[in-house]
Formats: structure tokens, sequence, C-alpha cells
């Protein structure tokens, strides 16, 4: 009996290795039909230069009678151009949702979660990149919710598969731990502790093993103003020191931090009181096998930007619109193209309004991610067939309004007075990119001169709550 059922187990042994084996065939064939796919797409797209001007076919009017040449269009929005002569795919013909440790040429990077040494600890790795997706040893995807814009990205060919984020100066604005806490499997689960920190701590991993891998937290500073804490300081309940209360309006200097969840499963499953098979199976079937806003602007009120004063002087207006007896519709959107990483870059060199989406592209691989094409959706819904006044100075939008058969009589520049010093990088970068104004649109060579406010580099919390110099 003992040896009937030993015989048994080898047979299911060789069967599961000729599964792997031929698994790991097809891939390799999926992945050089696709190759060959695309070798043959870039021939057929290939331009001719005999009697055909490429620079005049990329120019777009804008309204005002503006034509931007081609080096200051922005990149052409996926879902409002043009569909491309081919519509091959550039993805293999096998659909490959995750990867298992017994499969040929699978060989995850170690991962002992609770480790107080994060080379002990070791990276967690999800990216699905050629050079990684063999590494993997995390199901999901970076960004949380905002991953299906990454997905959107490379589906429409704005972003290469190969893409590598350039982290150059996103270093951490100050430093943080580490701390007793994020020693242990219990106490955090559901965030890698590690995260702000993986470029430098995993470099060799990075550039040794060629394995992609992205910080979960951001790190940054900002300048903080909200109404009510002018109010306060009018009031007495906050003094101004100069430090942390800036002045009389009731402007603080604040740290942010943006954190990406980085689920442990034994971890989470414990915590729920429920098994990790169940969680695994859970998370699978009801999130497809993974688990525009601008929030630092429009909720915590940074100054980088002019995000939150544009959404309040919206609000405004469509408040009159409402009392003249029209319709003020305020419509918010809940994505984000950039990464607070992003501005660490910019404050740790000139912030010129000349490199504005250069290191939003070095970064994110794109210029902007946050794609306007489905927006439309919810005019359509509303039942409107007209904008009589539009608040926005986004070309981006407003062709994908006008493309689908909505016009728009007057589009409405935010005012002067209500732009923040500190934003002007961005906005002078905007209008110079293709963003509607009725005022003066710089060259590349004025946005030289327009500068944001410089870091001076602060001092951070270690284990024992020292300052950190």
């Amino acid at each position: 009996m003992a040896s009937g059922l030993e015989d048994v187990k080898e047979a299911l042994k060789a069967i599961s290795l000729g599964q792997s084996k031929l698994l790991s065939a097809v891939e390799t064939v999926s992945q050089r039909v696709a190759e060959l796919e695309k070798a043959s797409e870039q021939d057929r797209r290939r331009p001719s230069l005999t009697g055909t001007d490429s620079s005049k076919r990329a120019m777009t009017p804008l309204a005002g009678g503006f034509t931007p040449s081609p080096s200051t269009v922005m990149p052409a929005e996926a879902g409002t151009q043009p569909a491309p002569t081919s519509s091959a795919s550039a993805f293999s013909s096998r659909v490959v949702l995750t990867t298992y440790p017994r499969q040929l040429g699978i060989n995850p990077l170690p991962l002992n979660w609770g480790a107080e040494d994060p080379l002990e600890r070791g990276p967690v790795a999800v990216s699905r990149s050629p050079s990684t997706i063999g590494r993997r040893n995390a199901i999901g995807a970076h960004g949380g919710s905002y991953s299906i814009y990454y997905a959107l990205a490379l589906a429409s060919r704005e972003l290469k598969a190969d893409h590598k984020p350039d982290f150059t100066n996103t270093e951490p604005a100050v430093n943080i731990g580490p701390f007793p806490g994020w020693a242990g499997e219990k106490k955090i689960v559901a965030m890698d502790p590690w995260g702000h920190m993986v470029p430098w701590i995993y470099k060799d991993f990075i550039e040794k093993e060629d394995v992609d891998l992205r910080p979960t937290i951001a790190i940054t500073k900002a300048h903080m103003k909200l109404p009510e804490l002018e109010e306060s300081v009018k009031l007495g309940r906050l003094v101004p020191d100069g430090k942390v209360c800036l002045n009389a309006a009731g402007e603080l200097a604040v740290t942010k931090f943006a954190v990406e969840p980085v689920w442990y499963l034994p971890g989470v499953a414990e915590r729920f009181g429920i098994d990790e098979g169940t969680l695994r199976r859970s998370l699978f079937e009801h999130t497809g096998g993974m688990y525009p806003e601008c929030n630092g602007s429009d909720v915590f009120c940074s100054d980088i930007c002019t995000c939150r004063p544009y959404l309040i002087f919206g609000i405004e207006e469509a408040v009159k619109e409402a009392q003249n007896g029209g319709s003020g519709v305020v419509i918010y959107f809940r994505k984000e193209g950039r990464a607070l990483v992003v501005y660490n870059a910019r404050k740790r060199g000139q912030d010129l309004a000349s490199d504005y989406f250069k290191r939003t592209e070095n970064i994110a691989g794109v210029k902007d991610m946050r794609f306007q094409a489905l927006m439309p959706d919810i005019l359509h819904w509303l039942g409107i067939t007209k904008i009589d006044r539009m608040l926005s100075m986004s070309n981006m939008k407003h062709d994908a309004i006008v493309s689908q058969g909505i016009p728009i009589h007057e589009r409405v520049e935010l005012p002067e007075s209500w732009i923040p010093a500190d934003s002007r990088v961005e906005i002078d970068a905007k209008i110079n990119a293709g963003y509607f104004t009725t005022g003066h649109r710089m060259t590349e060579e004025e946005l030289k001169s327009v500068q944001g406010r410089i870091w001076e580099e602060g001092k951070g919390l270690t284990r024992d709550n020292s300052i950190d110099h």
C-alpha cells in the first residue's frame, strides 16, 4: 500500500513538472510572437518623410487662434485622438494574472516580514515589468485605486512597459524612524514601514538584479493655509511662532505623508479573525486579482499648485450662477497624475517652470496621467448639452468635452489674485503647454525666470525622537 502511494506521489510530481515546463514554453513562444507582432506593427506605422510635413500634422489649433508648436504641445489625450491605423496589442496572447513559486523560471525575492533589519526583511516586489515579474513576491499593483490609470497609460501606449522611474532628488523631505514598532509580524500589517526608503535601501537589488522596486510612501513638506486657522489666531487659540504657525494668517509649515497600502496577508487575516486562505480567495475573486483629485491642495491646502484656489473660485461662481437663475455645477474627479516625490525633486533642484513637466515625466514616465476621455460622461448623465461658462483652463478637459458634442461658449481662467506665489511654476508651465489664457503666454526662455520657493533642508525624527541633524 505504501509503495503504491509513493508511486502516485511520484506520478503527480512528474505531471506538475511537465505542466510547469509546458507553461514556461507557452510563455516563451507567446513573448516571441508578441515581439514579432510589435516589430511588424512598427514597420507598418513607420512614417514616410516624402512630401509630408509631420510637424504640421501634429499642430492642433486652440481657442483664441493660438497654435502651439510641436515642442509645446502636451501629450495627446488617450481616447480623444483618431484611432491608430492598426489595433494590434502590445501584450502577449497569454494572460498572466500571477506567478507561482514552483513555476519554471520563477524565483521570488526572499521576504521575511517583520524583520528588524530592512535588508533581512527584503523588498516588496510587485511590478509586472519583464525584468521583475519572475522575482515578484507580492500580488497587486502600485498606486492603489489609481493603478487603473497606469493600466490605461500602458494600453494606450502613452507609457512604455519597461519604464523605470528616475528617483533622483526624491528622497523623503524629513527622516522618519526606524522605530521599535516597525519590527515584528503583528504591529504593522497594512503598510510597508520601509516604503519611503525603497529606492535607496534596496539600491543593489534595483541596479545589480535589474528589479523594478518603487516607494509606497511619499514624505514631503509644504505650507498649509486654512481660513479657519486665521480665525483661530484672531481668537487667540493659536499663537504664531514663526516656525510651526508662521504668521497671523494661520499659515502652517507641515510635513505630508502619502501612504500606499501594502498588506501582509497573514497579519491582516489574523486581525479580522479569519483564515488566510479565505482572505486570499475573497481578495482575488472580488477585486479581479489585485487589491481628478489633487488631495494635497484641495483638502490639505498646499500652495504649490492652483487646484484648491480654482476649486473655491469655481464654487463661488457656481453659487452666483445659481442665484442668477442658471445651473451652477461643480464636478470633482478623484484622480491624481503626479506624486508627492515629484515635489521633492523640484524643491531640491531650482524648481523652474521650464523644468516642470520634465521632472514629472522622469518619475512617472508621462507628463500627465489624468486622462480626460471618460470625464464628459457625467455631463451627458446630467443632461447638459452646452456649457455657457467653463471655469477650467485645461485644454485636455476642453477638448474632451467638445469632442463629445458639448459646446463651450466661454472659458474663464483663474484670476491672478487667486494664484499663490509658489504655484506660478505650475500655472505658467501649463499655460505655455496649452492651457487657456487671455493674458501673456510665456516662451520657453521666459519660463526659466519663474522659480518656486526653495527648501531649507529640515530636520527629522529618529528612533528616540531626538533631532537628527
